[in-house]
């Protein structure tokens, strides 16, 4: 520590595992404003609670725009209840937005493992009917091994 109350970039960065140029990205887009003297920047503890939103933010998908807005309420004289519910408000929006990404997926993945079942029955019934015994069933039944997955008709 810069000194019993205040923190160096550097402290931050290794803090919250990010790196200083992070730091001066949040600090150039208005996050945060650290003391200045001279070319060093002087962090205090509200600095650190600021980059600690920012981060948590980011944590689960907030955009820097929403970010700065909850960050911009810190400031209100009423006890934080306005950041709160706006912070509130942006999380449960989130949370709507993950889900219906979880919904997606899982269709995503049933439609996968479908097309998987599907192809892997044609293939059996392609060695069956190729008389090729158990060296083209084991081959069939293994992955390939591809650089680049080729687009497949399911």
């Amino acid at each position: 520590m810069v000194s019993g109350t205040t923190f160096s970039i550097t402290e931050l960065a290794e803090e919250f595992g990010l790196t200083t140029r992070a730091i001066r990205f949040y600090e150039d887009k208005g996050l945060l404003k650290p003391e200045r003297r001279g070319q060093t920047r002087i962090y205090h503890p509200r600095d650190r609670a600021r980059l600690t939103l920012i981060v948590r933010g980011k944590n689960v998908g907030l955009a820097l725009s929403e970010i700065k807005e909850i960050l911009g309420l810190y400031d209100l004289q009423d006890g934080c209840e306005t950041q709160n519910r706006v912070a509130v408000d942006k999380f449960r929006k989130r949370i709507s937005q993950l889900n219906e990404q979880r919904k997606e997926i899982d269709l995503q993945i049933r439609t996968l493992e479908e097309s998987c079942a599907r192809l892997e029955a044609q293939i059996a019934e392609q060695v069956k009917a190729s008389g090729n015994g158990a060296a083209a069933a084991k081959a069939a039944a293994r992955p390939a091994k591809t650089k680049k997955p080729e687009k497949a008709i399911v």
